[in-house]
C-alpha cells in the first residue's frame, strides 16, 4: 500500500515506516562507541551508572512573582509539598538591570517574577531557607554577576562557607544574544563578566554551577530540535573556550558546566536529542578540547517542558501535553526537570497549577515504573537510527559555525538568528495552512471556546512597595561606603584583567543596588542595540 504523506520528524528528519538493524548498519553503527553502558564515555545511555534507580532527578518547579516575601512564601510551599530544589524567576526590571524605582521599570515590577535590586531583597527571598542544604537555580543573565553576589552575600552574613552552597546560575549570554534578547551590554564585554565569573567559582565555589548552556530559549523562539541542540552546543563551545583563554583548566571549570533544554511534543525526537547531546558534548570534550576528568566529558542537563506548546484555547490540554513532555524528559535521560503548569498562558501559574504540575512529576516517579531501568530505549532500532541522524544535522551546523570563526562571530553576523526565524515562519505558516495539527486550534475545536479559569492575580501594591522600600534602602546606607564601593566597580571594568566579582562582591555589601552597578556596566561597556531594529 503506497504511503500518500510524507512522515518527518518537527525537525523536518523523514520518517519510515518501520526501521530494523540495516538502519544501525547503514548508519556504521558500532556498538561500543555510541552504546556503551551508562556512566560511560560517551554517556549515550546517560551520565550515570544507574541513573533514577540511583538518584531520582531533581524536581526543580521555577517559582517568582511580587515581592521576595511572596516567592519565599512559594518557595516554601512547594518545599512542603515534596519539590527537591529551588529555582527562581526574576522579573523583567531586574533581568534587565534596572532598579524597581527606575522609569524603565514602570508597570513591570514583580509581573513576571520576583524584584530582587538590593541584598535585602534577597534576604528576604531566601529566609529560612538553608542555603548550605538547598540547591538554588536562578534564571539570569546579564545582571548574573550581581545576583550570584547577592547570593554570596547572605551566605556570608550567615556564616555559610561558600564551598558549600550548591545550585545554577543561568548566566548563559550567547543565547540572549541569539534569542531571549535581554541584554545590557554588547557581547564581547558581557563575556569578559562571565569569564570572571568562571574563574571566582573555580576558586571560590567548587559546587556552583557558574553557567547553565541554555537551548530551552532557542526552542522557544522558533528553533527546531536540531538547531537547538546544534546552537546550544555552539554556545556550550564558545564558553569552554573561553575558559580556556582565560587560562583556567578546563578540568577544573569544565565538571561544572550544566545545560538546560526544552522538552517539546515529538515524542520520539526529545528523547533522541538528549542521548545524541551528551555523546555530542563528551566527544567534544574529550577530543577537541583534550579533558581527561571523565566528569568533564559528561552533559548534566535540566529539562522544561515547553511553554510555547501551551494553548490558551482549552487550556486543560495543557495538562497531557505537559505529561508527555515530561515523559520524553525523563526518558531521555535529564538531571532536573520543571514541568509547566496548564495556566501559564493566561498568568503566572496559581498554587494549585503549580501543584498539579509537580503532581505529574512525582507520578511519573512513583507509579509508572520508568525509573527502575536506565535508558529503557537504548537498543531501539528507530531511537538509535534517530539519535544518529539528530547529530549528523547538528554537526552540519557547527562545522558551520566552526568555519565562520566560532559563535561569537556568528551571532555578530546574526547566522543563528536568522536560522531560528526561518524556522519559526516555517511553522506558524504549517500551523496556518493547517498541515500542522494544533489540537484545539486549529483542529478539534469548540463552538465555545470560553474556559474560565482561576488566574494569579499579583497585587498592584507590589510595585510602590518596592519602590518604596529601595528608597529607604538607600536612605538608611553609609552613603560614602556605597559610592566608593561602586568607585571600586568602575574602576574594575577598566582593567581588563581584574576580575569583577570580588569588587561587586563589596559593593552589595555595601547596599549598592542591582540598577547602580548595572548602570556603570552600560556607562564603561555601552549599551547594546539588536541590529534588526537599527
Amino acid at each position: 500500500m503506497k504511503e500518500s504523506n510524507t512522515y518527518k520528524t518537527m525537525s523536518g528528519i523523514p520518517l519510515k515506516p518501520i526501521y530494523d538493524q540495516q538502519d544501525l548498519n547503514s548508519q556504521e553503527w558500532n556498538y561500543q562507541n555510541k552504546l556503551s553502558e551508562p556512566g560511560q564515555f560517551p554517556f549515550t545511555r546517560g551520565p550515570h551508572e544507574t541513573m533514577y534507580r540511583g538518584k531520582p532527578w531533581t524536581m526543580r518547579m521555577f517559582a517568582g512573582f511580587g515581592t521576595p516575601e511572596d516567592t519565599n512564601k512559594r518557595f516554601h510551599f512547594l518545599l512542603e509539598q515534596g519539590q527537591t530544589g529551588l529555582s527562581t524567576a526574576f522579573d523583567m526590571p531586574t533581568l534587565m538591570g534596572y532598579d524597581p524605582d527606575d522609569p524603565h521599570s514602570l508597570g513591570e515590577v514583580g509581573r513576571e517574577g520576583v524584584s530582587i535590586a538590593t541584598i535585602d531583597d534577597m534576604d528576604r527571598l531566601f529566609d529560612a531557607i538553608p542555603l548550605d542544604q538547598v540547591s538554588t537555580s536562578m534564571t539570569v543573565n546579564a545582571p548574573a554577576s550581581i545576583l550570584l553576589a547577592f547570593y554570596v552575600a547572605i551566605a556570608k552574613q550567615r556564616n555559610i562557607p561558600l564551598t558549600q552552597l550548591r545550585g545554577t546560575l543561568q548566566n548563559d549570554m550567547l543565547k540572549e544574544f541569539v534569542a531571549q534578547k535581554e541584554w545590557i551590554s554588547p557581547i564581547r564585554p558581557h563575556m569578559r563578566i562571565i569569564r570572571d565569573m568562571l574563574s571566582y567559582c573555580s576558586d571560590e565555589m567548587p559546587k556552583w554551577n557558574t553557567i547553565s548552556i541554555s537551548g530551552y530559549h532557542i526552542r522557544e523562539a522558533g528553533a527546531t530540535a536540531v538547531q537547538e541542540l546544534a546552537f546550544t552546543l555552539a554556545n556550550g563551545i564558545g564558553y569552554v573556550e573561553l575558559g580556556i583563554q582565560a587560562g583556567i583548566d578546563v578540568d577544573v571549570f569544565a565538571p561544572r558546566l550544566s545545560f538546560f533544554f526544552d522538552v517539546h511534543n515529538d515524542f520520539f525526537e526529545e528523547i533522541a536529542k538528549f542521548r545524541a547531546a551528551r555523546r555530542m558534548w563528551a566527544t567534544f570534550m574529550k577530543e577537541r578540547f583534550g579533558a581527561k576528568n571523565p566528569r568533564s566529558w559528561m552533559l548534566r542537563t535540566h529539562a522544561q517542558t515547553a511553554g510555547v506548546s501551551l494553548t490558551a484555547q482549552q487550556p486543560y490540554n495543557n495538562v497531557v501535553r505537559t505529561t508527555v513532555q515530561a515523559l520524553a524528559a525523563v526518558l531521555g535521560g535529564t538531571q532536573s526537570l520543571h514541568t509547566n503548569s496548564f495556566d501559564e498562558t493566561y498568568a503566572l501559574p496559581t498554587e494549585n497549577a503549580a501543584t498539579l504540575a509537580l503532581r505529574t512529576q512525582q507520578i511519573l516517579a512513583n507509579e509508572t515504573g520508568i525509573a527502575s531501568v536506565t535508558d529503557p530505549l537504548g537498543g531501539s532500532y528507530f531511537i538509535e537510527t534517530l539519535t544518529d541522524q539528530m547529530e549528523q544535522e547538528a554537526m552540519t551546523y557547527i562545522r558551520k559555525i566552526d568555519d565562520m570563526g566560532g559563535i561569537i562571530t556568528a551571532i555578530e553576523q546574526g547566522y543563528p538568528q536568522k536560522e531560528i526565524s526561518r524556522s519559526a515562519y516555517e511553522f506558524q505558516r504549517e500551523v496556518d495552512n493547517n498541515k500542522r495539527i494544533i489540537v484545539g486550534v486549529n483542529h478539534y475545536t469548540d463552538d465555545d471556546e470560553s474556559q474560565p479559569i482561576p488566574t494569579l492575580k499579583v497585587c498592584h501594591s507590589t510595585e510602590q512597595e518596592q519602590i518604596d522600600r529601595i528608597k529607604q534602602f538607600r536612605k538608611n546606607r553609609d552613603s560614602k561606603k556605597a559610592v566608593a564601593a561602586l568607585s571600586a566597580v568602575r574602576q574594575a571594568t577598566k582593567d581588563e584583567h581584574t576580575n569583577l566579582m570580588p569588587p561587586i562582591i563589596d559593593a552589595v555589601l555595601s547596599h549598592v543596588t542591582l540598577g547602580e552597578i548595572c548602570d556603570v556596566f552600560r556607562e564603561e561597556f555601552g549599551e547594546y542595540r539588536d541590529p534588526a531594529y537599527l
